[in-house]
């Protein structure tokens, strides 16, 4: 059985980066944005374990660096969850378009 090698993780990340740009992009309700910005997280993740594991120096920063930003992802999941069920208290709906009178 042969081993897989770095390119194969680096085109999962692209792909996993290009679909998390294009939610982004087409998206207007607010949980299709927060899913975008975690496939995008999810990419980082996918480089930073593929360097950990074909990088002899990066050995323990690429997998420390991955956790931190799977706690990243969990802060900001849980901050946009409550911003947007606020946001839905107050306008029933998660349009992004109708947020024009949170500007201060």
């Amino acid at each position: 059985m042969s081993e897989l090698s770095l390119p194969p993780f680096l085109i999962l990340s692209a792909f996993l980066l290009a679909c998390g740009v294009f939610c982004l992009a087409t998206k207007r309700n607010a949980i299709g944005l927060l899913m975008g910005v975690e496939l995008i997280l999810n990419a980082a993740n996918v480089n930073l374990v593929a360097a950990a594991r074909f990088v002899p120096s990066l050995k323990l920063e690429g997998q420390v660096f991955a956790l931190l930003v799977v706690v990243l992802a969990a802060a900001e999941a849980a901050v946009a969850l409550a911003i947007f069920l606020n946001f839905y208290n107050n306008h029933a709906t998660i349009d992004v378009d109708e947020a024009t009178d949170l500007r201060g």
